[in-house]
This record gives C-alpha cells, structure tokens and sequence, in this order.
C-alpha cells in the first residue's frame, strides 16, 4: 500500500483489529488456564491467540513493517513503520469477569505514535483516534473537555496501589488534587478522557505497548498526553504517563509530579 497516510493506517488499524475482536469475547467469562509471567502478571489463552491473530493480520497486509507486542516481542523495529499490541490489556479485569480491558493498537510512523486504537470488546466500543484525523467513538467525534480548572477537575489515578507504595508523597498530593478522585486500571480511563468525561489521567510502571496506542486517541481529541517530565511518548519513554485535557491541567499536574 502506497499511501500510509495517518488515515489510512488508522484505517487499516481499525479494520485489522476488528477481525480479532471474536477472539477475547469467545473466552470472557468462561473457564480457561491462568499463567504467570515472569513479572508475575497474568496470561491467558486469550491474549496470545488475539496477539497472534493481530501479528498475522498486520503481516499479510503490510509485510515491511515491524511489529511490537506484548506476548511475542518484536520483529524489525528498525522499519519507519512499526505496529505496537497489547492484546488484552487488563488482563486482571478480563479473568475476573469485569469488562473493562481493552485492546490495543498503535502505528508509529518514524518513531512517533501516529494512530492508535482503543477497543473495549466487551462494551462493544471503538475509540480511533490521530492528530489528522481527530478522534472518534464508532465514528461520533470525541472531545475532550475544556474550560475546567484543576480544583474542579476528574482525575483518575491508574495502578494508584503502585504509587501509593513507591511514591507515597505523590499519592498524598494525587489524592488532595481536583474535585473528584478516582483510582482506575488500564486504558479505559483514556477513552473517558477522549469523551470529555474526565479531565486527567495519572499512570504509572506501563509498558511501551499499554501507553502509544491510547497517546493518539488523547491527542486526536485535544488532549496532551506525556511521560512525568513533560516529554512527548515513544518506544524509549519511560513507563510513568500523564495525560490531561488541557495545556493549563497539563502545566499543574507536571509540577506536582515533579515533587
């Protein structure tokens, strides 16, 4: 394919993971094998046969491109263009039976996030987003929410167990920040920052593959999204992201993380 356009790969993403979809739903809530990886997070059956399927499916349409996911590793990251994959992300959800995990794409054009995918298989919802397409759920625009000062704001705090135990200071000051705190999991947040229904999102010890696929939904709506230091996100980024729906929540909440 010629044009590889941020449309276009956010497109074919779309498509790509909508042939995988059946995969995660026909293993929800009911009985399979639970491993441990060596971090000790869980795997299921589910992750690795939705993996595969979005490895092949990627492959047969773009053979020169590289590929990072989370269950099989990487092949050519040295391509301009490289698709990143968290099969399941919230496998905890997905074992305990909660709808809220997601699965994630992104498609990095020269090193930088230039469309990502967020779908929630069992809410039966699509979050596709880029900076030239903008952002959409199933095709309505999304936007995030403007005007909202920081005492006003939703804030979820993501893997707040994490922070509490190794930032506690942060934790405290998280805590006391915005009207509304909210300790969350995994990528939906992101969506409902794309949404306009929360105004920032605090995350912590992720992975390549959990925070550039949601960075292109985040942006494609008007949001800012960044690691701790106010650096923009890439393979080599760090695993602690904040994301905001303005620049004014996104200045404030840097200098608190800055301690």
């Amino acid at each position: 394919m010629s044009d590889l356009s941020a449309a276009t790969l956010l497109q074919a993403a779309r498509e790509i993971t909508a042939t995988a979809l059946s995969i995660p739903l026909h293993h929800f809530r009911r009985g399979f094998d639970i491993e441990q990886k060596a971090d000790e997070s869980p795997v299921t059956i589910a992750d690795r046969e939705t993996e595969a399927a979005l490895r092949a499916a990627i492959a047969e349409r773009f053979p020169g491109h590289g590929i990072l996911g989370e269950e099989f590793g990487s092949e050519n990251l040295d391509r301009d263009v490289v698709w990143v994959i968290d099969p399941i992300d919230g496998t905890k959800s997905f074992i305990s039976g909660s709808p809220l995990f997601g699965m994630l794409v992104a498609v990095l054009k020269g090193g930088q996030a230039v469309a990502g995918i967020i779908r929630m298989p069992a809410l039966g919802e699509c979050y596709a987003g880029s900076l030239e397409t903008g952002s959409d759920r199933d095709g309505t625009p999304l936007a995030c929410r403007k005007g909202v000062a920081l005492d006003q704001a939703f804030l979820c705090i993501n893997e707040a167990n994490s922070i509490m135990a190794e930032e506690p200071a942060i934790f405290e000051k998280l805590m006391a920040t915005g009207q509304y705190q909210r300790l969350t999991y995994d990528c939906f947040p992101y969506a409902q920052l794309a949404s306009g229904q929360v105004d920032a999102v605090v995350d912590y010890n992720l992975q390549p593959y959990d925070f550039l696929p949601v960075a292109p939904v985040v942006e494609g709506a008007g949001g800012i999204i960044t690691d701790w230091q106010g650096r923009p996100l890439t393979l080599e980024s760090g695993g602690r992201v904040v994301a905001s729906a303005s620049a004014k929540i996104h200045e404030e909440l840097l200098k608190l993380l800055a301690g």
